[in-house]
């Protein structure tokens, strides 16, 4: 029942000196004007104009706005702090080193400027100061989300639409529309005990989507089963949901209930704060019965919205 891992591609930095050398061309007239041009208004103390402002500070070659330390080499040919580094201290128009020159002039202009948050784009309506921008865009609402999926290092991120369909047809994630569920967990040697993901399903209910993580992994030197649920959206919208987690046998039973973590938290800060159904390895042995060499757990469970938990629950399950 393990899920096989994926590998995905993420865009990879300019790191060589021949991948900078063949993407000169493609900015080097933005590097001179903004160098010889802008560099020199604001130098002067000219006023220039909101569109020029952002010109101005726009580095050259990742495109983005540029914020202190703003480095520039011999020649007044500009670019930020983190492309610094990716050119190996070389200026990508002139090929001069860079050095530890700061722009001054350039930084005080950034540092006086209100911008809008990055993420303007997916729908972010804010418009902040320099340092403050730079805060918020690390908790802002339309920040894409990282894929929830734990069987493989997936560097995988959009808004939750794009997530689901990614997980449905590029990992192969189980989906199922409804507020309940009931699996049944199996595997031949419950003795091998691996930090991997078994299953991860995708339940579809109150219009929103929810993630449920049923895995094996070491807890000190004892292997237990977890299981535990995160909702695909943001922490204060997971909070108006509940879900509990049931499995037993033979007499016995263990519940959990518990308000469903947002994909926001990894899988493994969830995971390592063990906030979900735990069953030690004896135990599950027990309820899944016979000779005990093979684990046979039955999981149920249900998510209700906390306003809806005295009415019984509204959402009738449909698990076709």
């Amino acid at each position: 029942m393990d899920l096989d891992s994926m590998d995905c591609t993420s865009i990879m930095d300019v790191t060589d000196g021949e991948e900078i050398q063949q993407d000169r061309h493609s900015y080097a007239s933005v590097s001179k004007h903004h160098s010889n041009n802008s560099n020199a208004n604001a130098a002067s103390g000219l006023l220039p104009t909101t569109t020029s402002v952002h010109e101005l500070l726009e580095c050259p070659v990742c495109t983005n706005s540029m914020y202190p330390p703003i480095h520039q080499c011999h020649n007044g040919h500009t670019l930020c702090s983190t492309c610094k580094t990716r050119v190996h201290n070389r200026c990508p128009t002139c090929r001069q080193e860079l050095g530890d020159i700061r722009c001054l002039a350039l930084e005080k202009v950034a540092e006086s400027l209100e911008l809008p948050c990055k993420y303007m784009s997916l729908g972010c309506p804010e418009i902040f100061p320099y340092y403050s921008k730079l805060k918020h865009e690390t908790v802002c609402n339309f920040r894409p989300y990282n894929c929830p999926y734990a069987g493989s290092e997936c560097a995988v991120m959009g808004d939750i639409p794009f997530l689901v369909a990614h997980l449905r047809d590029d990992h192969k994630v189980d989906m199922h529309s409804g507020c309940t569920f009931n699996h049944r967990y199996v595997k031949s040697n419950p003795r091998e005990v691996e930090n991997a993901t078994w299953m991860l399903t995708v339940f579809h209910c109150f219009g929103q989507y929810f993630c449920l993580h049923f895995e094996a992994f070491q807890l000190g030197m004892a292997p237990v089963y977890m299981a535990f649920l995160r909702f695909m959206g943001d922490e204060t919208e997971a909070r108006n949901y509940n879900y509990s987690l049931e499995v037993g046998g033979y007499g016995r039973k263990l519940i959990w209930e518990g308000t469903p973590r947002s994909v926001r938290d990894s899988h493994r800060k969830v995971r390592d704060s063990h906030d979900g159904l735990i069953i030690q390895r004896n135990m599950a042995l027990f309820f899944s019965g016979g000779d005990r060499k093979e684990l046979k757990l039955r999981v149920t469970g249900r998510i209700w919205k906390e306003q809806q938990q005295s009415g019984g629950g509204a959402c009738i399950p449909n698990l076709s």
